[in-house]
């Protein structure tokens, strides 16, 4: 192994690079996680709804540190996703702010579907946002998130 020419060492490298970056593309939460987030969501518009504002606030806080804690777990790399476990370094560092977005960016979109269907008259409209995202979040989370990484180079 004396005698390896830069070429040879550069494409060595190359592939190395390249089975590292495939590898970290695999990283992602179950689809068991994002149903469980789905039906978490739904659980909050009919708390909204039936709750007085003070103790759905504080079930959504509680959501939102729970949804924070596991997830931070399942992507710190040294979990096992449905096909491969990796090292945090391997797994990258902005994917958390990814998760982080996009479940703020959940909260925009139900807030302005509440609005607008209340807007619109209808009965239990916050029920109803929940239940738009709900269905979003769980039938193309995964697909969402790979989307977003790409975009986010994470």
């Amino acid at each position: 192994m004396d005698n390896i020419v830069p070429e040879q060492a550069r494409t060595a490298l190359d592939a190395a690079d390249s089975a590292r970056r495939r590898v970290a593309e695999e990283v992602g939460l179950p689809r068991g996680y994002w149903w469980a987030m789905a039906a978490g969501w739904l659980v909050l518009g009919v708390l909204n709804t039936v709750l007085p504002a003070w103790l759905a606030g504080i079930a959504t806080v509680g959501f939102g540190v729970g949804h924070g804690v596991l997830a931070s777990r399942l992507l710190d790399g040294r979990r096992r996703t449905d096909r491969l476990q990796v090292s945090a370094a391997v797994a990258g560092r902005r994917i958390p702010l990814v998760v982080i977005g996009m479940l703020l960016g959940f909260v925009g979109v139900t807030v302005l579907a509440a609005f607008a269907l209340d807007a619109d008259g209808a009965d239990h409209a916050g029920i109803w946002a929940a239940a738009l995202v709900a269905a979003v979040v769980g039938f193309g989370g995964p697909e969402m998130l790979r989307v977003l990484r790409r975009w986010a180079r994470a």
